[in-house]
């Protein structure tokens, strides 16, 4: 039986998507080289910022911020940068001109949503991890976000819509049992 390295899946990005959500960030690190999928170079981005690499990170998200600015990803790229600099204002304005050039793009929601939530803007921010959702409902991590900042928001209705979707799609991350806390808790059970 032939093993398959991690660089094989980099032009699948479910599958590296499907080993974020299991909280396999370092193989999702080694499956990005400079030249995936942008929506794999993203989410290398991401799993960087969960191993605590916040220079790698702000590296992955240089690459997406080198493409043309008529590419919603150049802004992504750009808000990802400004995000791990600490500048959320900037961040939300670099995502809303990425949502400008594509509207149906899910990580452009996305990161505005990241940078919304960052400001603290949690009715926002959960209107753009919905927003997410409706465009990509695979994405596990939208669910997560989405759960979050509508409770935050104080709407535990819909927060238990996304866990609850959220536990389904990624049961093997690392999240599950705060998640799991979260709704126990608010349940009262």
């Amino acid at each position: 039986m032939m093993i398959v390295p991690a660089l094989a899946f980099a032009q699948n990005t479910d599958e590296v998507r499907k080993m974020f959500e299991a909280g396999r960030y370092q193989q999702v690190v080694e499956a990005a080289p400079p030249d995936a999928p942008p929506a794999v170079l993203f989410t290398a981005a991401q799993s960087q910022l969960k191993l605590g690499a916040s220079d790698q990170a702000r590296e992955v998200y240089r690459t997406l911020a080198d493409r043309p600015e008529d590419d919603a990803w150049h802004f992504i790229g750009v808000s990802g940068q400004q995000l791990v600099d600490d500048q959320a204002d900037a961040a939300a304005e670099s995502a809303e001109r990425a949502i400008a050039i594509d509207d149906g793009l899910p990580e452009a929601h996305y990161q505005r949503g990241l940078a919304l939530a960052k400001k603290q803007d949690w009715r926002n921010a959960a209107a753009e991890f919905d927003r997410v959702s409706e465009l990509n409902p695979a994405n596990a991590y939208a669910h997560y976000y989405g759960g979050l900042m509508h409770y935050r928001a104080g709407r535990p209705d819909r927060m238990a819509i996304h866990f609850e979707q959220f536990l389904k799609l990624a049961p093997d991350a690392p999240e599950r049992p705060e998640v799991l806390q979260i709704m126990k808790t608010v349940r009262g059970r």
